[in-house]
């Protein structure tokens, strides 16, 4: 069978490396489309559909990253929706990536895994956080295997918010800093895969582990990926978050990745002069949101190939 992180750079290769970031608050829809629904989190699930609907017609995405915080602070709904939304995408022939970013030991981490790679919140591939030690991995790591559903995971490695020089970036007495033993580990993962399936196309495989690495800091960019040619990234930090298109395509060399935009195409709406006007006095309709997310996106898209045109 082919792993979900495999399947994933198939389908960027073929759509685009654009991955669409439903991070959906509430907060994001005019009233005027929350108050034609039972509650926000069924406008936000009405609001995901058309978004989902709009970039899988169009070709302009290869993914979706579905932040699960979100969703949880609309309750129990909330998480009705999250599921809902899981499965629209996974059935619009999308990848689906569950932003849970979980990291825990022993039987709670298996129970994570379990959560997340079975039954109601079942998805493609999660993010995870080894930062209590890489035993916290390998629960998350055995889904991966094809006897257990060839799921899929990222694993944070470089994060894009200025804070990651608290921990990722200390360096160490032995050499190097706090990520690279992290980047160490993964290349290691990844290396006994292939090295359990040695029938495997070499050249063209991708490890079901990958890693989270930001576009937000140009000097890191390239050496990252020159660090790590063989792990596919999840690359976070392009758009609204302030990466631009030329950090992230440095990323996307070598084995490649998928670019999370998420607020730029969700709020994509409020940068539109008559859609805005139209917010403020009540005109302004679900399908005029979405068309302009779907717009954001395609947008995103060509941004994204024009500059890795342009590193060729």
């Amino acid at each position: 069978m082919e792993y979900q992180m495999q399947l994933l750079r198939s389908r960027a290769a073929a759509n685009g490396p654009l991955c669409v970031g439903l991070d959906t608050d509430p907060s994001y829809l005019p009233d005027s489309v929350k108050k034609k629904y039972d509650s926000p989190a069924r406008a936000v699930l009405a609001y995901n559909r058309e978004i989902i609907r709009r970039v899988a017609a169009d070709k302009s995405a290869s993914c979706c990253k579905v932040q699960i915080a979100y969703y949880e602070a609309m309750g129990i709904e909330g998480m009705q929706v999250y599921a809902e939304t899981l499965r629209l995408v996974r059935n619009a022939g999308l990848t689906v990536i569950s932003d849970i970013k979980r990291g825990d030991i022993a039987n709670t981490a298996a129970a994570y895994a379990r959560a997340h790679f079975t039954g109601d919140f079942e998805t493609d591939i999660i993010t995870v956080n080894p930062y209590m030690g890489f035993d916290t991995l390998q629960p998350f790591i055995d889904y991966c295997r094809p006897e257990k559903g060839g799921k899929g995971i990222f694993v944070l490695l470089r994060t894009s918010n200025p804070g990651m020089a608290d921990i990722e970036q200390q360096e160490l007495k032995t050499g190097g800093f706090v990520l690279d033993r992290v980047g160490r580990h993964l290349e290691r993962i990844a290396s006994d895969f292939g090295n359990s399936s040695p029938e495997a196309d070499a050249e063209n495989s991708c490890s079901p582990v990958g890693a989270v690495v930001g576009c937000t800091e140009k000097t890191n960019a390239c050496a990252l990926r020159a660090a790590y040619p063989d792990i596919f990234f999840l690359v976070p930090g392009y758009g609204a978050q302030g990466g631009a298109a030329g950090l992230a395509a440095a990323l996307l060399e070598r084995a490649g990745g998928v670019v999370n935009s998420s607020r730029g195409i969700l709020c994509a709406w409020k940068k539109d002069k008559n859609l805005a006007s139209r917010a403020e006095n009540g005109t302004v309709c679900l399908a005029d949101i979405a068309q302009a997310a779907g717009d954001a996106a395609a947008a995103a898209k060509n941004d994204l190939l024009t500059a890795v045109k342009k590193l060729s």
